[in-house]
């Protein structure tokens, strides 16, 4: 362990935030799609001189964002190698659990013998059983369910069995208790999350979701927090990576309400170790902007994070790396508002650096966890590392 290059590893999700279509982004009507480049252009460009000076504007042409000479960070971007565009399938690959089986997904609703188990689970049918956005949902069936106390269940293209139910009608607690029900019985269905969506409010026009969201996700395959865990070295969770990863592999655990408690956590998490990973979500540009098709709420969330960005590397210690990336894209620019097949930026941050290096298009997100298991010298899981460029 002496030989280790960094002693402690940032990785930084920024939740939806791609860089332009993959070449099989046709068979998931995302051939359009370009989060960070068609959020800049409708703002007339993004100004972003702390992420400009890393090189994110050499790693595809953005508004606002002129390549540099001499980038800060190495740069590039990662190409999905598993199947689908979902955020646990993203964070896995990121961790080096690549999925080739693609999860289910219910795009007319779900099937008789999947809501009688809910009803018999429940004790009650639900409203809903549609593919709908969680916003469209409250104002479609939040009424009726207070006035019910039937929850609602929903998904969308993605594969995700949503419950949500107003938190005097179902306490967040009995609502966790419902959706870890439920996501015993639809393992076997291959559903990727079971999500709690509590929310608030009196009528259709002031409902609004809590922050008291929970994911319940299917078991990982095995990863590198598996592996850092088994040799003592601890994982610090940032935001909603323990849910997607079912608290397995990780030391400690930061739960979030927005990106600006998320950055804050992440000065926790860093200051609680000294030698290990930081694994953080900050998913505001998916959860309140992408999904509703706020190019202008997005931009300015990525202003705030810059903003934070550029005290945060200050502080750094010569032996720290930030790897800054995303799970996928989410693009509010076009039709739809699900996720998006897309190349993800990829960051790796060091004072250790003069200049960063390029380091081109990879293969796979699982090259994160390349570099991580080089860098602790832990066996690979899969991936192409890239600490030699760092």
């Amino acid at each position: 362990m002496n030989a280790m290059k960094f002693k402690r590893i940032v990785v930084i999700v920024l939740d939806g935030v791609g860089c332009g279509a993959l070449p099989d982004a046709d068979a998931y009507g995302d051939v359009e799609a370009n989060t960070l480049a068609h959020v800049a252009q409708a703002m007339g460009g993004l100004p972003l001189p702390t992420l400009r000076r890393l090189g994110l504007g050499n790693i595809i042409p953005i508004a606002g964002l002129d390549p540099v000479l001499l980038p800060a960070a190495a740069w590039g971007k990662m190409k999905e190698c598993s199947v689908g565009k979902d955020s646990t399938t993203g964070h896995w690959e990121i961790a080096g659990g690549v999925q080739k089986c693609p999860y289910a997904t219910y795009p007319d609703g779900f099937p008789p013998e999947i809501i009688a188990a809910f009803s018999t689970i429940a004790g009650i049918e639900p409203l809903g059983n549609v593919a709908i956005s969680g916003t469209d949902a409250l104002e479609v069936y939040g009424e009726q369910h207070i006035a019910t106390g039937r929850p609602i269940v929903y998904t969308s293209v993605d594969s995700v069995f949503q419950i949500a139910a107003h938190e005097a009608v179902i306490p967040p607690e009995k609502l966790y208790a419902l959706c870890s029900a439920m996501r015993s019985e639809l393992d076997k269905y291959r559903v990727g999350r079971v999500i709690a969506r509590p929310f608030e409010g009196t009528t259709a026009q002031n409902f609004q979701r809590t922050t008291r969201r929970r994911d319940f996700s299917l078991q990982p395959p095995e990863n590198i927090l598996d592996k850092l865990s088994a040799v003592n070295l601890p994982v610090v969770a940032v935001g909603k990576i323990n849910d997607i990863f079912c608290g397995r592999g990780i030391f400690q655990h930061l739960p979030t309400k927005n990106n600006c408690d998320g950055m804050r956590k992440i000065v926790t998490a860093l200051q609680s170790i000294d030698c290990g990973l930081v694994f953080a979500n900050l998913i505001d540009y998916d959860m309140l902007y992408g999904h509703r098709r706020d190019a202008h709420g997005f931009a300015a969330s990525l202003v705030e994070f810059d903003q934070w960005l550029d005290g945060f590397l200050q502080h750094l210690l010569p032996d720290d790396l930030v790897l800054i990336t995303a799970d996928h894209g989410c693009d509010p620019t076009t039709p739809g508002t699900d996720h998006s097949r897309e190349y993800v930026p990829l960051l790796a941050f060091s004072a250790q650096q003069s200049v960063g290096q390029a380091l081109g298009v990879r293969v796979c997100f699982s090259d994160i966890a390349a570099t991580i298991a080089e860098n602790f010298a832990l066996d690979n899981c899969s991936g192409v590392s890239f600490l030699d460029l760092v």
